[in-house]
């Protein structure tokens, strides 16, 4: 209940201390301690779990609250074997308890010289002495009280005990300290333990012994910190000790001494494990030997620097400064501060250096243990000694020993990296983290910048005196001497030089010095380091807006000469990449500074030189994608600072320096030119090449495009006069330009509306219709890069690639906001989903918006217009899909194609039965429906084929069917087309034998069944019949046509499924399925037969009169006139079957039957047939009982 209503209670944000308070576990904690036998990969943690970091141990100290807030609840508490009141232990038994600790440390040392099997005894100690001192803290937070004012009368006993415990725990907290001793001055074979894999799970007493010094050290520390905040920070005086100088012990000198001499024996750890570390290994070899070493520092580090804070102590980089000053020269005894001893170490310096940087990097920990790299402290005042000492030493040549000059150089892969380099050493603010720096170099010349912009601010120009000095130290021999790294810090140097001082004349001057070095004598990476530094040079001129045109021209020019050279190179591949490597490296550096310039006032123009048109058709893969990369970037650069300028221009500008942007100006245009003369040819001729083109050639022709608007007076001469149009001609509307190229291409620029606008002004309004005509295409021909190899449906948009089906949504989305577009799916009724479907759904739902809006059409007018734009929006569209009936695949191209057009052929019937678009219905008839290859009945049809014609064959019959109602002119024409379709197909899908219930059901019953007006549906079922007729139930002779049964069961299903039966049935087929009742005894073929006859009948009823009863009549009766004489007993019967379904139809047959009887009787010339009688009397009989 009570924790219901701390949840309740408590408030959304809380402090770090309450947050902490709440911290309440259900069992006793065990007490943290220095543990580095953890698998650190457990959770990612940087130490154990039971750490004084992790555990939150160090936290709730910094932050005033209880040690251990599950600890010590209960009345007796157990310590080193005894039983012990809790709230008066220490009280009590103080120096009695601190000597079981020093007694429990003497067992452990004991333990440790002693075999290793004594391990679990030696962990047993430790961890008694350990909960001995978290007890002290937990007892001091709790029971100890404040100082009171003194009390002059008598104390209780306890309350005098009380009140000397203070004291008596500094007193037993020194001795402590004096018992353990220097944590450096551990015997060897216990300081050894720190070697110990961490991996292992029983450790010797040895590790034990080393890892209970740790904790004894640091959780003094931690006794002493909260003692003095439960004293209020009042000193606490030892009564019993005074140390040489004749100054009393207290709480505050104990915690410095022993906070000295602990960052003292650290030290000198870590100067015994420097000892073995290698210069190369500096940066990666850590100042401490194990986890809880490194602890311990930051602990330090989080305690001193919290109490630093409130003015206790020093901070903790004072305190490490101090020891570390110590080890460079042996103090005097007067300067020698109490409790600090002289460290010795054979170099000093390289040792500061390192343990100063290692050091830094451990204030990232936050108080829990955690990476924090926000957080940061600077000690720059000892690093800035450190580079003191560092320049005095070594006859005066600056270095920092253990970085090096060359092994831990890095050399700068741009030149903007280069340059960011540089310009980091000549930034005015200190830099804290220079001493982290891998190079001593760069520190130098971080200094020589620094001392020269100080002078120059002062008035003192120190250029013009160091000018000679550093101009002299270079000279041919020297430069020739020059490595990679060396050249390198060449460059850093002047480039500093060139950033501080006279840029022109320091250029000038590295450009005589580059031209000691012969071509031959260079490597490929050192020439390819020789043009970075040259741009990190364009990069200060362009900062400095200076005019780049000379240094410009001799970089291009070389640039140049190695395109060539790469255009020319054919076989010899290693040379091609190592001319590919400098050519990498000009187009990086130029990108670099078409994105550095603010204007491109410069002279840009001139590092777009000849020397592409001669790279971009020597490039592939990787390499044209990069120089298209940086293309468009330029493009974009261009534009967007043109619009700039030119906007700059138009608010009319008065400034000082309006001039500007009226010389950029000028520069953009050699800029564009550049760009169409040495760029855009390539880009023209790889629209239709053999492969499918890279996306980024449509990104870069869509750059091009926009370029064409902005400035449209430098485009090619071949673009213009409407340069725009001309670019949309080429790459947005040509039917021989691949769909990928073009899908792209239009995504980019559909929903510009400065395009849109340039088309309105100059009166095209074919715009958006051919964008529409280009959308078509682009899904039509989505297989035409596929094999045409047989692939499952089902893998058609793996074999797309995903990233062209999502290019073809992108565009379907834009097109879908097209304004002629929107105004005809709003006029539809089109719901707004349909932008988000599949792109091949998404053309079907426009076509059928196309249909419905034009169907809505009232006036003649209206529909013209519409069948022009209709007509406009296809194009040319069987040369789209002209790839795939070449071949006749891919699979799902072929499917593809016959959907598309078929949609066409039923939604658009209206628009192509008009004659302005009959032409195009009987192309796609003659292409798609009856090629050649159709009317060759000896030749098989490819499967891919036959299975798409079989799948979308129902919309083509359905639409014609509805053509051929509308059409007047051709109406003759298109019966004649419709009905060599049926002749065509309709015994191509016909089954051997009638399917089985759930096969796949024949295409021109779908067409038959679907819901269609009724004019459609009688012409189409009476051209099937009628073709059906003639060319499928025709016996020769007395033999039946093959897939009779099969037939049969085609007009038995139209029969069922339409519930009617029309009069073209009754003429067309009941005469030619009487007849198979008649000569065919197969039983299926009887059954189905009968069936068909039933359904008539049933649906003709005689009685009812009208057209249909009256021709069943006329068929019946001419039926028994020609198979009476014959089949007697046969027709008989059949008239028996159809007196059960309709009385009326066989009574009015009698007297035909009656007069085929007594002819038959006549001809054979034997007087009465008294068998035909008999059947004759049973038809009455049959028809009386009715």
């Amino acid at each position: 209940m009570d924790d219901d209503f701390v949840a309740s209670s408590t408030p959304p944000f809380l402090t770090e201390s309450l947050e902490m308070a709440m911290e309440v576990e259900n069992e006793n904690s065990k007490p943290p301690c220095f543990s580095c036998a953890f698998d650190n990969q457990n959770g990612g943690r940087s130490f154990s779990a039971e750490s004084y970091l992790a555990s939150g141990s160090l936290k709730r100290v910094l932050l005033r609250l209880d040690p251990s807030p599950n600890d010590y609840e209960e009345d007796v508490v157990e310590m080193f074997g005894f039983q012990w009141v809790t709230e008066m232990a220490l009280v009590e038994s103080c120096r009695l308890l601190f000597g079981l600790l020093r007694y429990g440390n003497l067992l452990i040392s004991f333990t440790s010289g002693q075999a290793a099997n004594l391990h679990s005894e030696a962990e047993t100690i430790r961890c008694q002495c350990t909960e001995f001192l978290h007890y002290v803290k937990v007892f001091i937070f709790r029971y100890l009280e404040p100082p009171k004012v003194e009390y002059d009368g008598m104390l209780h006993p306890y309350e005098e005990l009380e009140a000397q415990l203070p004291s008596v725990l500094v007193e037993e907290l020194h001795a402590l300290t004096m018992h353990i001793g220097h944590l450096c001055e551990l015997p060897s074979s216990v300081l050894a333990a720190f070697t110990i894999q961490h991996q292992a799970k029983v450790f010797p007493p040895s590790w034990h012994l080393l890892h209970l010094h740790l904790d004894i050290n640091w959780l003094v520390l931690e006794v002493l910190h909260v003692l003095s905040e439960k004293m209020m920070r009042q000193v606490v005086y030892a009564n019993r000790f005074i140390n040489l100088t004749g100054e009393n012990l207290t709480s505050i000198s104990l915690f410095e001494t022993h906070c000295g001499n602990l960052i003292s024996d650290l030290i000198s750890l870590s100067i015994n494990k420097y000892i073995k570390v290698r210069p190369s290994e500096a940066l990666t070899s850590h100042h401490y030997f194990c986890t809880c070493i490194k602890e311990l520092w930051i602990l330090l580090i989080q305690l001193l620097d919290h109490r630093n804070k409130g003015s206790h102590t020093e901070c903790f980089w004072s305190l490490v400064n101090k020891n570390l000053k110590n080890i460079f020269e042996r103090p005097s005894s007067s300067e020698r501060m109490s409790g600090f001893e002289t460290i010795q170490c054979k170099d000093p310096l390289s040792f500061s250096w390192w343990i100063i940087t290692h050091l830094a990097s451990l204030y990232q920990f936050d108080r829990n243990g955690n990476l924090d790299e926000k957080r940061k402290e600077s000690n720059w005042k000892f690093v800035e000694e450190l580079l003191k000492k560092s320049t005095d030493a070594q006859n005066s040549c600056f270095t920092v020993p253990w970085l090096g000059l060359k092994g831990l150089a890095n050399v700068s892969k741009t030149s903007l990296s280069m340059l960011e380099l540089v310009k980091s050493c000549c930034c005015e603010q200190q830099i804290p983290t220079l001493y982290e720096s891998s190079n001593s170099y760069f520190i130098f010349v971080s200094i020589l910048a620094r001392m020269m912009k100080e002078a120059e601010n002062s008035g003192v120009h120190p250029w013009k005196q160091i000018k000679g000095r550093i101009y002299s130290k270079f000279h041919r021999r020297r430069m020739k001497e020059l490595t990679e790294v060396g050249l390198q810090n060449f460059f850093n140097l002047f480039l500093m030089l060139a950033i501080v001082a006279e840029t022109e004349d320091i250029v000038s001057r590295v450009l005589d010095l580059l031209d000691f070095l012969t071509p031959s004598s260079l490597t490929v990476s050192q020439r390819a380091l020789i043009w970075r530094g040259h741009f990190a040079f364009l990069l200060i001129y362009v900062e400095k807006n200076m005019d780049i045109s000379v240094l410009a021209e001799k970089l291009s020019n070389a640039f140049r000469e190695k395109a060539k050279e790469f255009l020319v190179t054919k076989n010899d591949y290693a040379q091609k990449q190592n001319l590919w490597t400098l050519l990498s490296t000009y187009i990086d550096g130029v990108q670099e500074v078409f994105e550095t310039s603010c204007y491109l006032s410069l002279s840009e123009e001139k590092l777009l030189n000849d020397g592409f048109t001669m790279l971009l058709p020597a490039c592939r893969g990787t390499e044209l994608s990069m120089v298209l990369n940086f293309l468009q970037v330029v493009l974009a650069r261009l534009r967007s600072v043109h619009k700039r300028v030119s906007q700059g221009l138009q608010l009319g500008n008065t400034a000082p320096d309006a001039q500007l942007p009226l010389a950029a100006k000028e520069h953009h245009l050699a800029v564009a030119s550049a760009l169409w003369r040495n760029f855009f040819p390539y880009l023209k001729s790889q629209r239709m090449s053999q492969m499918p083109p890279s996306p980024q050639l449509a990104d870069t022709a869509a750059g091009f495009t926009l370029l064409a608007l902005d400035i449209p007076s430098k485009a090619l001469s071949d673009l213009q006069p409407q340069p725009v149009l001309s670019m949309m001609q080429l790459f947005g509307w040509d039917d021989m330009v691949w769909p990928q190229l073009v899908s792209r291409y239009l995504s980019h620029l559909i929903q510009n509306s400065a395009l849109c606008e340039a088309f309105s002004s100059m009166g095209y309004t074919s715009y958006e219709a051919l964008t529409v005509r280009s959308w078509f295409r682009c899904i039509l021909q989505m297989f035409i890069d596929q094999p045409s190899g047989t692939l499952a449906k089902t893998d058609a948009e793996r074999t797309v690639g995903k990233s062209y089906m999502e290019q073809l949504t992108e565009m379907t989305r834009l097109i879908f906001k097209l304004s002629e577009v929107e105004n005809i799916l709003s006029k539809a009724h089109v719901e707004e989903s349909v932008f988000k479907q599949d792109p091949k759904n998404a053309l079907v739902q426009f076509i059928k918006a196309v249909g419905r809006t034009y169907s809505g059409l009232q006036t003649l007018p209206d529909k013209s217009a519409m069948v022009a734009k209709t007509l406009e929006y296809l194009g040319d569209v069987l040369k789209y899909v002209k790839p795939y009936l070449k071949v006749k695949g891919p699979p799902e191209g072929l499917q593809l194609t016959y959907w598309i057009i078929g949609c066409l052929v039923k939604f658009w019937a209206p628009i192509l039965a008009t004659s302005k678009a009959q032409q195009l219905l009987f192309r796609i008839v003659d292409c798609l429906l009856l090629p050649h290859s159709v009317l060759q009945q000896d030749k098989e049809l490819p499967v891919a084929l036959l299975s798409a014609i079989q799948e979308s064959l129902p919309l083509y019959l359905q639409g014609l069917s509805f053509i051929c109602c509308q059409s007047q002119t051709q109406g003759a024409y298109l019966n004649q087309l419709l009905g060599s379709i049926i002749q065509q197909y309709f015994g191509r899908f016909l089954p051997s034998s009638p399917p089985a219930l759930g096969a796949g059901q024949h295409p021109m019953l779908t067409a038959l069944c679907t819901s269609i007006t009724a004019p459609q549906m009688l012409r189409l079922r009476k051209t099937t019949l009628h073709v059906i007729n003639e060319n499928y139930m025709q016996f020769k002779g007395n033999a039946p046509p093959p897939r009779l049964a099969s037939v049969l069961a085609f007009i038995l299903e139209v029969l069922q499924r339409t519930q009617s039966a029309e009069l073209c049935d009754i003429d067309l087929v009941l005469p030619a399925v009487l007849k198979c009742m008649v000569l065919v005894n197969e039983l299926q073929v009887k059954k189905i037969s009968t069936d068909i006859v039933q359904y008539m009948v049933e649906g003709c009823q005689a009685g009812s009169g009208g057209e249909r009863a009256t021709q069943l009549t006329c068929v019946f009766r001419q039926f028994i006139q020609d198979y009476t004489a014959v089949y007697d007993h046969r027709v008989f019967s059949i008239l028996e079957t159809v007196a059960v379904l309709d009385q009326t139809l066989v009574t009015s047959l009698i007297p035909t039957i009656t007069q085929s009887l007594k002819d038959s009787e006549h001809k054979q010339g034997l007087g009465r047939n008294a068998a035909q009688r008999f059947d004759f009397y049973l038809i009455l009989f049959f028809d009386n009982e009715q």
